[in-house]
């Protein structure tokens, strides 16, 4: 598939930097059907056929069911196609966190509560299976994103880490896509017309986040490599785990 190769470059790289997976690890894929978990998900689904230390993969989509709110559920079914390709279990954890954030809690900005809502489904779903890791989809752009965020609206130098060990729950969450660019992930799923799952959220597109990469990428775009600058710097400060 065109854009593989760098792709599982990029994956492989992370997971030997940060020694993300062990001999006979069973890894759950957090999937919310957007291209960044897609193109994890296929990512780790290829990387086993050469991967020095062997694992096993499940994946699982958190279901918000905004159909609660009156808005258009979430179609799964272009998930369920990859994982039965590559003989990966697949289930869908339904939860009530649409109604929760915007009936019974009225967020007005719903994001960090969302997300946070949202691993804690699937650090659950994987203590509850006896899964001991969970890969989440996040990657080089959201990384200088969130530090950037942090930076500007809680005056904190901060970002999520790279690994990084729940206690409650005993579970590890790897963000194997910390060295892949966004536009590395666009090329993959584009090039090869692969199918993603459209987001039912309504405050889609419409964040501080979606803010912030909009600048970042102006400033990125008029001063060449700025992002890159950033990502080594926070790598430098060892902000949350990272290093060079």
């Amino acid at each position: 598939m065109n854009g593989t190769k760098r792709l599982l470059g990029d994956v492989r790289r992370a997971c030997e930097k940060y020694e993300m997976i062990d001999d006979n690890d069973h890894i759950l894929v957090g999937v919310s059907g957007g291209k960044d978990s897609v193109s994890l998900l296929y990512a780790l689904c290829e990387m086993r056929r050469f991967y020095p230390k062997k694992y096993d993969l499940s994946a699982v989509a958190v279901d918000m069911q905004f159909q609660s709110i009156g808005l258009k559920s979430m179609d799964y079914s272009s998930i369920q196609e990859i994982c039965k390709e590559y003989g990966v279990p697949f289930s869908i954890e339904k939860t009530d966190i649409a109604e929760i954030i915007f009936k019974a809690r009225k967020e007005s900005n719903p994001c960090s509560l969302c997300s946070r809502m949202r691993r804690g489904a699937l650090c659950t779903f994987a203590e509850r299976n006896g899964i001991k890791k969970l890969a989440l989809g996040h990657h080089f752009d959201d990384a200088v994103e969130t530090f950037m965020l942090n930076l500007f609206f809680e005056g904190r130098l901060g970002c999520f880490s790279p690994v990084s060990k729940m206690e409650d729950t005993g579970v590890t969450v790897i963000r194997p896509l910390i060295e892949t660019k966004e536009s590395t992930i666009k090329y993959f799923i584009s090039s090869n017309r692969i199918g993603i799952v459209k987001n039912s959220c309504p405050e889609d597109k419409n964040s501080e986040r979606e803010a912030m990469k909009t600048m970042l990428n102006n400033l990125d775009r008029e001063n060449k490599g700025l992002k890159h600058r950033i990502m080594v710097a926070m790598e430098k400060g060892g902000i949350d785990g990272l290093k060079l």
